[in-house]
């Protein structure tokens, strides 16, 4: 059923969840032993490869598109100690607040209504949202334009490695990366968490036109 939903569809979101009490590896686990079903992998490489298809994920979404391979490199592959994963927060315990982020390359059909500098104020909840590769994998994803949203100081809009501003310590301050071609989106930050009523106590603009920018 999940085989004929993906042929039928044009984009794909995995969303964030708290499944088995969100436990190591959370919903990611679930989710990749789904998509490492080889009729699966086959579907979701149609869609990205050959249907103009898009993937998005959030926070679970964005653990399990991490640990399949989609993100940094487009296809579901084997990983290894080399390629990047997200890993427990620097503090030792899960974060659940609001931070700041920033559009740092625009290079993917999900950044369409978006540019480089953007702020927005997003909502977080995690205990894994620290990302983690070697430098040299760092330095390759900055020189592609795949590092796509960074945590910032909400006051001056730069990179931060402080706790207040990037709460789970992630190198760089990465909050978010694109495939190479774009297609695929992996943040922790929930962006989804948006609405008329939603943080009106908070400030910064919450409305970080992802889901329009995919449909466009």
């Amino acid at each position: 059923a999940l085989e004929k939903a993906i042929a039928g569809a044009q984009m794909i979101v995995l969303p964030g969840g708290f499944s088995g009490g969100d436990e190591p590896d959370g919903s990611a686990k679930f989710i990749c032993s789904f998509f490492r079903n080889p009729r699966l992998t086959d579907a979701v490489h149609d869609l990205l490869k050959h249907r103009d298809g898009l993937m998005l994920g959030i926070c679970n979404g964005f653990q399990a598109l991490i640990k399949l391979g989609l993100v940094p490199y487009g296809e579901i592959r084997d990983m290894d100690d080399s390629c990047p994963t997200l890993t427990y927060n620097t503090i030792g315990r899960h974060q659940s607040r609001y931070v700041t982020t920033r559009v740092a390359s625009v290079k993917s059909p999900w950044m369409l209504k978006s540019q480089v500098g953007d702020l927005h104020s997003i909502a977080i909840s995690h205990g894994e949202g620290r990302f983690v590769a070697p430098e040299s994998v760092v330095r390759e994803l900055i020189a592609n334009g795949q590092v796509a949203t960074q945590y910032v100081n909400p006051l001056t809009g730069a990179p931060t490695m402080d706790m207040v501003g990037n709460p789970n310590g992630s190198v760089c301050a990465i909050e978010g990366i694109f495939s190479p071609d774009g297609r695929v989106f992996g943040k922790m930050g929930h962006s989804e968490r948006y609405g008329a009523f939603v943080g009106q106590n908070i400030p910064g603009d919450k409305h970080q036109p992802l889901l329009e920018s995919g449909a466009a």
